[in-house]
């Protein structure tokens, strides 16, 4: 026979969490290990096994060495079971079978405290999400149209860009966006591939063409950048978004162009793992402007940065959150990043890493004029408002992912929270693989000589106590001689 403590599944007792004897009645799980080798009367045996063990009873006060005689008295009982089977097994944790639900990426919290403590129900719930390791690509519909984005100024795109172009409109018959600068690049007009499927492709201008509802899909070619750019173009709801490493760093880009006809047919069909990259939005609220007029926002992707512009003194930020005041920022300024930028320039200026699945944003002083200012990570949910502080002998200039920079000027504020818009990326294998690869393969992350093993520096020391010797022994004959 088997048994299993549910309390010893959880790590503690039902007490702790407040249960009693209902919340304890299933604190057994009582099975016959061999049913299919028991006969005759077996099915009786199992069925008067389980009855009494449901019959024990149970209290908040439960003592583990009564269950275990109560249940030693129904293995006893088992005139089938050998006597290996009716000895009672050591209770064992169960791993990973037990429902939970997950809030805010993470395993939602026990409510219960003890036998009086509870959390205070109200009506800021925070909402429920599937948890990130599952998220994977479904089509409400068959997708038809897909925007190819290439790296700029780069002849070696060119090849792979034309290529996957004619694929896509030959082989998949689907609605191929490009921008219009690539309609008027002068190296594809020279080419004769890219001359016959030139007429077939739509193209957009940046700023003046809204393409919300018109994109399924988007492939990038190219770096970080072409990513940074997808995310520049969909300031709302952006389509999923395919990768393919073909620039410098590539740490955003998981995608081996090789086989791109495989692999995007396998996205095509809904079979990939997703990464939902969160995005800060940003807003400046000017001193002289209306406050209750909307005022214009931008997603970004990577970070917002503060700092001190050209000129020569120290930025002086005012830092609040939620509106209370946090502390002023002396240095060269300030980065407010997401997770998907903590590996960019937050990380360049000290910052820790964040896996793109954990919601939090990074705040990161550049060159800050004091030892004790280490970087911090506060709760994806709050808002960030930065001022030029009052006595500042200089304004404030911020960008928007290293685009759209402007100057912030006393009295003006900037305010920072994360976008409900997210960035769906696509993975190659999945979150974790694809990150810890680019930690490797980009960053070098954690790469050193391997210390030698035991082994090793025994014979190094036994060569060299030998070398010692000989060195030893000629110095001895030479003053003999």
């Amino acid at each position: 026979m088997k048994v299993q403590h549910a309390e010893e599944a959880f790590g503690s007792s039902a007490g702790r969490y407040g249960g009693g004897a209902s919340d304890m009645s299933a604190a057994f799980r009582v099975s016959c290990r061999i049913r299919e080798d028991c006969t005759g009367n077996s099915r009786a045996c199992c069925d008067r096994s389980a009855a009494k063990a449901s019959s024990v009873s149970v209290t908040d006060t439960f003592d583990r060495s009564d269950a275990a005689t109560a249940v030693g008295r129904i293995d006893d009982d088992c005139q089938n079971c050998t006597a290996e089977q009716r000895r009672v097994r050591k209770p064992r944790r169960r791993s990973g079978s037990w429902p939970r639900t997950r809030s805010l990426n993470a395993p939602s919290p026990v409510q219960q405290f003890g036998p009086c403590g509870r959390i205070m129900k109200t009506s800021a719930l925070i909402t429920t999400i599937q948890d990130p390791a599952s998220q994977r690509l479904t089509w409400y519909k068959n997708p038809l149209s897909v925007l190819v984005i290439k790296k700029v100024r780069d002849m070696s795109v060119l090849p792979p860009f034309i290529e996957l172009v004619r694929w896509l409109i030959q082989e998949k018959s689907m609605i191929v966006f490009v921008e219009h600068s690539v309609m008027e690049d002068t190296m594809l007009s020279s080419n004769s591939g890219f001359m016959e499927i030139r007429e077939k492709l739509n193209s957009f201008q940046d700023g003046k063409d809204d393409l919300t509802d018109k994109i399924d899909f988007i492939i990038c070619l190219g770096g970080d950048g072409t990513l940074l750019y997808a995310s520049l173009l969909f300031q709302q709801s952006v389509p999923p978004v395919m990768a393919f490493h073909l620039g410098s760093l590539g740490f955003l880009t998981p995608f081996k162009f090789d086989n791109f006809q495989q692999q995007v047919t396998n996205v095509l069909e809904g079979h990939a793992a997703l990464t939902l990259r969160s995005r800060l939005r940003c807003i400046i609220v000017r001193k002289n402007e209306d406050k209750e007029k909307p005022q214009p926002n931008l997603l970004v992707l990577n970070e917002v940065v503060i700092d001190r512009g050209p000129s020569p003194y120290l930025s002086n930020i005012d830092l609040f959150l939620d509106g209370k005041y946090i502390t002023s920022v002396q240095g060269d300024g300030l980065i407010v990043s997401t997770p998907t930028g903590s590996t960019a320039y937050a990380v360049a200026a000290g910052a820790s890493m964040i896996h793109p699945s954990v919601p939090a944003i990074m705040v990161t002083p550049i060159c800050p004029h004091s030892l004790s200012f280490r970087p911090i990570v506060v709760p994806a949910g709050v808002e960030l408002k930065i001022t030029v502080s009052p006595n500042s002998r200089n304004t404030a200039w911020v960008s928007f992912d290293g685009r759209n920079r402007q100057e912030i000027f006393h009295g003006d504020s900037l305010r920072v929270t994360t976008s409900i818009f997210s960035l769906p990326s696509i993975c190659a294998q999945d979150q974790i693989s694809d990150w810890f690869d680019s930690l490797a393969e980009c960053l070098h992350w954690n790469v050193r000589k391997r210390q030698k093993h035991f082994e090793e520096l025994s014979d190094l020391a036994h060569s060299k106590y030998e070398d010692s010797l000989n060195s030893t022994s000629k110095d001895t004959l030479l003053v003999t001689d």
